[in-house]
């Protein structure tokens, strides 16, 4: 097992090929111990090349609602009336805390996701 660190995108490359041929080593081997090792040096420069900020607070509702299979009608206890409901999903209106409290509580969005700088004009 020869490992190196990944210092730009022909190392990640590399670094995926070898993962995908261990990918399904026997647990306790020195193949299964490089894909360990491969997979955090991949997350490492991944996160600090690629990274990923919370969503945005109106993806992250519509999410949920997806899951969940809600309508926006379900929102009303979180947000307010059926327009503000629309408002806040077409970006019109920004959340309040009262509604991010509402929404984390209620639909278990996380805070930061629901406090993202991207969700809209302002209220």
């Amino acid at each position: 097992m020869t490992i190196q660190p990944i210092r730009n995108d022909a190392d990640l490359r590399a670094a995926f090929e070898r993962l995908e041929s261990i990918f399904q080593a026997t647990p306790g081997t020195p193949e299964a111990d490089e894909m360990e090792v491969l997979a955090t040096l991949v997350e490492s420069y991944e996160n600090r090349h690629y990274p990923i900020g919370p969503a945005d607070p109106v993806d992250a509702i519509k999410f949920r609602m997806d899951q969940q299979g809600l309508a926006a009608k379900d929102l009303e206890p979180f947000i307010g009336s059926s327009g503000r409901v629309s408002e806040v999903l077409n970006r019109k209106r920004s959340l309040s805390l009262r509604m991010v409290q509402r929404l984390h509580h209620g639909l278990k969005i996380p805070y930061d996701s629901l406090l993202s700088n991207a969700s809209g004009r302002g209220e």
